[in-house]
């Protein structure tokens, strides 16, 4: 198959086209308010979500330990990505490790990558097979059209799969007829400057279409001894939406093409590009029965210049089809089944090496999910996914969850559920060389890694000014991922010879001091005890317990201030406390960010964004110790 790689000199032309159009058509279009702005506590918890069961439900009747990030959040948070823009969540673990690399989890067990993370945008899984993690410096999208973020912490296997073990993140994007007329972003500061242009149209009565185009720079960090981190880049995007219909009976198309420039010290920069092509069709049937079919095309292409002179491609085909189907008065069938297609090739360097270099592997599923309404206050849900994948062929993981809802504002849930992660290519075909022997090779038997949870959950709603949620849980993992001495004195290979437990809590909540005033805190509570398996031979010195997870803060604190103030002005403050990290070890630190937000006009807004407040500099993640210095960014939205 031909390379599907992006140069920047090819990017080029489409983005200054995207830009173009986007400028050329803005005179005819109106601005349409957001939907998800200024809602009342009483109205979030009726914003319907599918994350959860893969059907339409309210927040409030959701159980499960779910999160609604809305565009308004995003708005008021001044954050220009979306790994940033998932600190909102109180029930994820966000950190950077360096300039270009996040760390993002839930529910502990982190190895720094998320490997048991699941994440969608607009449906398209961007999980990556090479190392099971998300490479956030290749996601993006234009943060004035994502509509909400649906956030779940614990296991969500049956419905959505391998590697949604400690939680499911779904960026949605708004329908293309919500983002009409003409939008200019831009943003500058003394860490980053970006700019993004978007144009949406209506295509006859019933569709409707949007472009857009973005490029950034941001700036490289320091560690905190003073040394240069080498971490800056650089990224274009362009991407279409168009919509035919309603989110009933209707159709969606939509794309994108990137390119990232990845900085390194002494030169030899990084590149990562790819493009995507999403497809999906729904249709309302009779006595409430709706299907979905929705395909896509994903293609990554990574280079790594230098020492490691490694370069590898993954080419995923994925389509998948459900049935939503009520059964009498008490049954609500949710049924459907996928296949993905993973192509991955390899060109290896001396140093770092995948065998083979190319290599084809498959992932088919089927899943049933049936909510059964006990009686007006009590709901049972009985769901299993089975799951045939390349590496260790058929898996099954179940789910079974309780809720009693005593009132209309309050909602008692309890579940019990199995999730797995697959094996990726680093744990079976991945080698790393040395002289004058191999350190470090995949594990040719290496199992799926699988959790067993426990939830309980209370979210309620006491008046129409407070609401909160209280989520505990305890995980059981088996099987867990190490680097153990290999056959070969001096070797050491990846193997199944961990297992851990980690019990936690999630508290978070909402007070509405007065009409143009909102206050929100959280915090969580982890505790983790994750070990080898007794005859576990010589682990590599990875950590205190000899693992590759566990690197989680015991607790953190959040507290967030969002003020409408006179004269079309915004205040918005955030106070953050984490706990240390153990392993590399990581001090605590407290952050204090702050934006102030202004409407002179209808269609303009100016906002003026500030991070890292209390401290000059603090690290967050990772042994390379890189500090990220306090940093101010003007922003100018305007619309049309």
């Amino acid at each position: 198959m031909e390379s599907l790689s992006i140069a920047p000199r090819r990017l080029l032309p489409w983005w200054l086209g995207a830009g173009l159009c986007c400028w050329a058509a803005g005179a005819a279009a109106q601005q349409l308010p957001s939907q998800l702005s200024r809602m009342s506590i009483e109205e979030l918890a009726e914003i319907p979500i599918t994350s959860v069961s893969k059907k339409a439900e309210s927040l409030g009747d959701a159980a499960a330990a779910v999160y609604i990030i809305t565009a308004e959040d995003v708005r008021r948070s001044g954050a220009t990505s979306l790994a940033e823009a998932l600190r909102l969540a109180p029930n994820l673990e966000v950190a950077r490790t360096n300039g270009t690399t996040y760390a993002v989890t839930a529910r502990g067990g982190s190895n720094g990558n998320g490997n048991k993370l699941l994440v969608l945008i607009d449906g398209r899984v961007v999980y990556n097979p090479l190392n099971a993690g998300v490479f956030w410096e290749a996601q993006d999208v234009m943060m004035e059209d994502v509509e909400r973020i649906e956030v779940i912490s614990g296991p969500g296997g049956t419905l959505w799969g391998s590697n949604a073990v400690n939680g499911v993140i779904n960026v949605i994007t708004r329908s293309s007829k919500g983002s009409q007329g003409t939008l200019v972003a831009l943003g500058g500061g003394n860490q980053e400057r970006g700019v993004a242009v978007r144009q949406g149209w209506r295509l006859g009565e019933d569709a409707s279409m949007r472009l857009y185009a973005k490029g950034f720079r941001r700036d490289a960090y320091q560690t905190m001894a003073g040394a240069a981190a080498g971490d800056g880049w650089s990224g274009r995007q362009l991407g279409f939406r168009a919509d035919w219909g309603g989110a009933d009976n209707g159709a969606t198309l939509q794309g994108d093409l990137y390119d990232r420039q990845l900085d390194q010290l002494g030169g030899n920069d990084r590149h990562r590009s790819g493009g995507n092509l999403l497809g999906r069709w729904n249709r309302e049937l009779a006595d409430g029965a709706a299907v979905q079919v929705q395909a896509y095309y994903d293609h990554v292409n990574n280079l790594m210049p230098g020492t490691l002179q490694f370069r590898e491609s993954n080419d995923t085909y994925d389509i998948e089809a459900q049935h939503r189907l009520p059964l009498g008065a008490r049954h609500e069938l949710v049924w459907g089944g996928g296949l993905r297609l993973w192509r991955s090739a390899s060109t290896n360097g001396p140093i770092l090496v995948f065998l083979p270099e190319q290599v084809a592997t498959h992932m088919a599923n089927l899943f049933v999910q049936d909510t059964i309404a006990l009686d007006p206050r009590w709901k049972l849900t009985l769901g299993a996914k089975a799951e045939r994948n390349s590496y260790t062929g058929l898996e099954f993981q179940p789910n079974l969850r309780l809720a009693w809802k005593p009132d209309a504002h309050a909602l008692l849930w309890a579940a019990v559920s199995r999730a797995l992660r697959t094996p990726s290519r680093i744990d079976r075909d991945f080698y790393v060389y040395g002289a004058p022997q191999l350190p470090l090779r995949g594990g040719p038997n290496f199992r799926s890694e699988r959790l067993t949870a426990l939830e309980l959950g209370y979210r309620a709603q006491p008046t129409s000014r407070l609401s909160y949620s209280i989520n505990a849980f305890y995980n059981k993992y088996d099987d867990l991922r190490t680097v153990d001495a290999g056959a070969v004195k001096g070797t050491v290979e990846v193997g199944n010879h961990a297992e851990g437990k980690v019990a936690g809590l999630e508290i978070w909540g909402n007070f509405q001091v007065s009409r143009d005033w909102r206050l929100s805190a959280s915090q969580t509570l982890l505790r983790e005890r994750i070990g080898l398996l007794p005859g576990a031979s010589g682990p590599a010195p990875t950590g205190g317990t000899g693992t590759l997870y566990g690197n989680d803060p015991a607790h953190r604190y959040t507290l967030r201030s969002s003020h409408d103030l006179p004269r079309g002005m915004e205040l918005d403050l955030s106070l953050n406390r984490v706990a240390a990290l153990p392993y590399p070890a990581v001090p605590a630190y407290t952050s204090f960010d702050a934006r102030l937000g202004w409407h002179p006009a209808a269609r303009l807004e100016l906002a003026l964004s500030a991070v890292n407040l209390l401290n000059r500099r603090h690290t967050e993640f990772g042994s390379a110790g890189v500090a990220f210095e306090r940093s101010l960014t003007l922003q100018l939205l305007w619309k049309y």
